[in-house]
Parts: C-alpha cells; structure tokens; sequence
C-alpha cells in the first residue's frame, strides 16, 4: 500500500491528506523517464568515447592490415624503382653506346601526367594523401617501364642490325699503306703549310704518289664527288649511316658518282694534291653526327696493336700538315 502524503493547508492552518491529480501522476511518470533516457543517453556516449564497439574494433583492426599492406606495398616500390633505374642506366650508358643510338632524356623517362586531376576520386577517404602518393608512384612506374620496353625494342632492332652497322662504320685506312712512315699528319692543332699559322687540323694526311688508289673505308652511299680548286681540292663524301661519313680530299681522280653504294675497301678515287695542298696526299676526316673526330680510332680492321701504337705516335706530333 502507497504511503500517504500530507500536505499544509494555510488557509485552514492544517495538514491534510494529498491525493495526485491524474496530470500530476503524468507528470511524475514523465519526469521519470526522462531522467531515465538523459542517464542512458549520457551512459551511452561515455561507454562509447572510452570503449570500442565489437564492430569498431574489427574495422580499426581491418584499416592497421590495410596501412600494413599499403607500407609493404610502397617497400615493394622501392625495390622495384631501384630495380628499374639499374636497368635504365646501363640503357643509357652500355646498350645504347655498344649500339651508337643516343640515350633518352631524362625529361621525357620522368614526365609527369598533365591535366585535369587524376586523384580526385580519392580525396574523400581518410588516408587520401597514402592513396594519391602511391596511385602516383605506380602510375611514373608504368610510364617509366613503357619508356624502358619501347626502348628496349629499339635495341634489339639495332642487334639484328649489327652485322650491317659494323660494315659500315670506317675501319681501315683509306690507302694501302703498310709503311706507316707515309702518315703525314694527325688530327689536332697543325702549321698550315700556306698561311704558317697553327690551325684546327680536323683529319689525317696520308702522302703517296699521284694515282694511288684511295678506298672507302666503310660501306655507304656516295653524297658529294665536287672539284674544287681551293680547300679540300677534289673530294668524295660517303654516308655510312648510324651517324657516319667520310671524307676523302686533294684528289687527282674519281671513280664513283653521287649516289652510288660503296663497299668497305672499294676504289672511289686517286690521290693527288688538288685545292690547298703542298703535296700528293689525300686529306682523310672521320665526321660523326655532323661533326670531325679522331680518326684514329678507325682502323681496327688495318693495324696490329703495335703498328695502332706507332700510328698513334705519329699522329700526335705537332708538325705541319700537307693541307
């Protein structure tokens, strides 16, 4: 049985008896519950602040896994980017050279990805940044060993062609001319003959009589048979290709015609001492890529290691040349 209450009456100056109004029992009821759901709510948002949810934890447990694998993955990267720039510096630098073929830029084997941005999707995960730096990554590696493959194709193109690249680079001396004594002049600075004065001599003289017969030193294509009466006198030009001429100067003779294809050791023409010359000579100039090099460097089909050293010798005195 419920306790009564009791309540004072001031207008009778006594206590009575005080039974609820069905809108305060209401009220009281209500009062109650609220209190009820205020403490469950504020339990609640307390348990939850300092105690994770059975599913809570398995997703914080899902996305440690997932950040692991996404570390190794990037390890996996550096691996594979180290592995990958080993093969592009011997590309660069042994294929590419064995081959005579120019090695590629690093401007175009690291370009970048231009317009609009390729990441936005990601953007609105949690670990954005992660995502984004290794989607990159990947993305320069599949462009980078796109490069490195075509590259690579070039290569074994340039192997097959092999055979035919090494018959065309120069590689004998262009009169035959066991005596090495009659190498007159080397490649370098030089007292030209006429004006007395040191000057860039940009090829190699080699004296014989009149009439010699001068041989192309590579397979190529005869470009230029022009008389002229100073400079280089009459003389042939032969495209060897891969970057390669020669050029055969102060003839008295030609025997080919522009346009005609040349094999390596075939007569093109006779020595003479035509144009700015002093003496029966041809004038002998490697060109490679537009521009005179040694030739000595160019007779490895002619010389023994001990006449090389001797050539070698001759060459590099300083003495006047015949052109």
């Amino acid at each position: 049985m419920a306790e009564a209450k009791y309540r004072y009456n001031t207008k009778t100056l006594s206590y009575e008896r005080h039974i609820p109004t069905f809108k305060e029992r209401i009220l009281k009821v209500s009062g109650f519950i609220m209190f009820g759901l205020v403490f469950a709510v504020g339990f609640l948002i307390l348990f939850f602040n300092f105690f994770a949810s059975p599913n809570e934890k398995q997703l914080k447990r899902e996305n440690e896994q997932l950040m692991l694998q996404y570390e190794l993955l990037n390890k996996r990267l550096d691996q594979i980017e180290t592995v990958l720039a080993d093969v592009q510096n011997r590309d660069d630098n042994i294929y590419r050279v064995i081959f005579e073929a120019e090695p590629i830029p690093n401007n175009i084997r690291k370009a970048g990805f231009g317009g609009v941005n390729r990441y936005r999707e990601f953007e609105k995960y949690t670990n954005a940044e992660l995502l984004i730096n290794t989607t990159k990554r990947l993305d320069v590696m599949s462009k980078e060993l796109y490069i490195q493959s075509k590259s690579l194709d070039e290569i074994f193109d340039l192997a097959k062609k092999k055979e035919k690249m090494l018959a065309s680079i120069p590689a004998i001396q262009p009169v035959s001319n066991k005596d090495l004594n009659r190498m007159a002049s080397g490649y370098g600075m030089r007292i030209h003959p006429v004006y007395k004065t040191l000057r860039m001599h940009a090829g190699m003289d080699f004296s014989a009589p009149t009439g010699t017969e001068v041989y192309s030193t590579g397979s190529g294509t005869v470009v230029t048979v022009d008389r002229d009466y100073k400079g280089y006198g009459n003389h042939i030009v032969v495209d060897h290709g891969y970057g390669y001429k020669t050029l055969y100067g102060h003839l008295s003779a030609f025997k080919v015609k522009v346009g005609q294809k040349v094999n390596r050791g075939e007569l093109i023409g006779l020595v003479g001492s035509t144009g700015t010359s002093t003496a029966p000579h041809v004038h002998y100039e490697v060109i490679k890529n537009g521009s005179p090099i040694n030739p000595i460097n160019f007779y490895f089909n002619d010389l023994t290691a001990e006449e090389f050293d001797k050539m070698v010798q001759m060459s590099s005195s300083t003495n006047q040349a015949f052109d």
